[in-house]
């Protein structure tokens, strides 16, 4: 590694192990043009970062404008170049995107010794300039010829968007610039435990209701951060996600994500299917039953919104069945169970009243699905420090059948063995795990559930002779289960402390 690389600087959280891709990536020494892709989205931090490290190493960052013009774009574009060059705005007379772009490429190889051309909000260019992607695989191919062993590295260019399923067909198939990135990061938010941290938030359990409600991505902190969620969760959720004023309100924030990618049009359309899926509709059938129309009709839009990230489809780990659709975005899941239903009177100021009437729906659909994702999430993450096995495999749900009881359990969280394959017949299974977010503390009864499902997948062939049983709780357990739990290398117990690492 080139020790003149930047240091990542304080300000920007976390995000250790992108920092160390990205510099990888200017410290390669190989005179030819080098590409990446970075993408996430919106108020993942993406711009932050990339302009710190454009900061660090004196390259180039532009970023594109939502509607702006061809012309006007080329014309701000070439003034950047010039700026950097040394000229005076208006300078650079150039009137098409080749002459912009390898002129901008030619620029930042000559001006650090570790050339970088940022490109941000790439999805806004495309909508009035679809050609970038073409000329830009031109110019990389020449550069691969035309590039001298002794001229130093070659100019390393970074596109980077909010419109995840735009970003991601830049590399798909017949795609100008498939084959020719060397990195493709893909930047989520913060999970939730540097999320509390990124907040300095002191009570866990206030910790996990912001993370239910805005999840880790660190841009909101900033426009959200006043008064302090450790002052009083309610009054600070019910100015700023129930404030029409604000601009983290949740309506006007879901619009801002939707509008980010533009095969969203059908706005109506779009939130139907949001607020289906949030009210439990998991299946393509299901949700066109809950909007009155043919199943076909909302197959395309699914598409669209799981490419964008805003859904997710989770297979049984166990089993092959149809996959369970949920959000998997908190805002637009909070906006779409507790804003919608009652924007009149969040509009109309009462917004603190509108919160005491949501308080059920948000403990059953928002907190406990959301403890319960928590609850995989540390499993995947830290229960390897816990667990006799170390390192667990795949980490998800799944549905067991008990036909003398005539019923089927629903367990939380499975963890298979490491190695293992999902849906694989005779597994071992690593852990078996039930999270609970309501008020009552867990006891021997909710054990005595899990040995027996444990019990029922041993007879279905299963391997669990080294099967952990884990309780997930939000309020703690009984003392009789404690102490067994002491007694008992195959039970974990997981209260919010031990789930937030304490």
């Amino acid at each position: 590694m080139d020790e003149n690389l930047p240091v990542k600087p304080d300000d920007v959280v976390d995000r250790d192990r992108e920092w160390g891709l990205l510099t990888a990536f200017l410290a390669d020494p190989d005179p030819a043009m080098r590409l990446g892709i970075v993408s996430g989205r919106r108020r993942h931090g993406k711009s932050y970062l990339l302009q710190a490290l454009s900061e660090q190493v004196g390259g180039l960052y532009v970023t594109a404008v939502r509607e702006e013009g061809r012309l006007p774009a080329i014309r701000r574009f070439s003034d950047a170049v010039a700026a950097h060059a040394g000229l005076r705005p208006g300078s650079l007379r150039l009137t098409d995107w080749r002459d912009v772009l390898s002129n901008a490429l030619d620029v930042t190889a000559r001006s650090s010794p570790h050339p970088l051309l940022v490109i941000d909000e790439l999805p806004y260019l495309l909508q009035h300039s679809p050609e970038i992607p073409g000329l830009l695989q031109q110019l990389y191919d020449e550069r691969q010829r035309g590039a001298r062993p002794d001229a130093g590295p070659g100019p390393r260019l970074i596109l980077c968007g909010s419109a995840m399923s735009v970003m991601h067909e830049l590399l798909s198939g017949t795609k100008p610039l498939r084959g020719r990135a060397v990195v493709d990061l893909r930047l989520g938010p913060f999970d939730y435990r540097d999320s509390r941290a990124f907040w300095q938030i002191t009570d866990p359990l206030t910790a996990l209701k912001v993370h239910a409600v805005l999840g880790g991505a660190p841009g909101y902190r900033p426009v959200a951060a006043r008064p302090h969620p450790d002052d009083g969760f309610d009054t600070w959720l019910a100015r700023t996600l129930l404030d029409p004023g604000r601009a983290v309100y949740s309506r006007t924030e879901t619009e801002y994500l939707l509008r980010e990618d533009p095969r969203i049009t059908q706005h109506t359309l779009y939130y139907d299917i949001l607020t289906a899926i949030a009210n439990g509709a998991a299946t393509p059938s299901k949700i066109a039953a809950a909007l009155e129309r043919p199943r076909n009709a909302v197959a395309h839009p699914l598409g669209v919104l799981e490419s964008t990230g805003y859904i997710r489809r989770e297979e049984d780990i166990l089993r092959s069945r149809h996959p369970v659709i949920t959000l998997a975005d908190p805002v637009i899941r909070f906006n779409q169970l507790i804003t919608l239903p009652q924007a009149a009177a969040v509009e109309q100021g009462f917004a603190e009243q509108a919160w005491q009437q949501a308080a059920p729906t948000f403990n059953s659909k928002i907190l406990g699905p959301h403890f319960e994702d928590l609850a995989r999430d540390f499993t995947r993450r830290y229960a390897h420090t816990l667990l006799p096995g170390g390192l667990p495999g795949p980490v998800g749900t799944t549905e067991v059948a008990d036909r003398t009881g005539r019923t089927k359990h629903e367990v939380d969280v499975i963890a298979l063995a490491a190695g293992e394959r999902p849906q694989a017949p005779r597994a071992r299974i690593a852990l078996l795990g039930e999270a609970k977010a309501t008020a009552a503390r867990r006891g021997t009864g909710d054990l005595e559930r899990l040995e027996r499902i444990r019990a029922l997948l041993a007879e279905q062939g299963y391997d669990t002779a080294a099967t952990t049983l884990a309780l997930y709780s939000l309020h703690g357990f009984y003392p009789d289960l404690t102490e067994l739990a002491d007694r008992r290398d195959d039970l974990l117990l997981v209260d919010l402390p031990t789930l937030y690492g304490g």
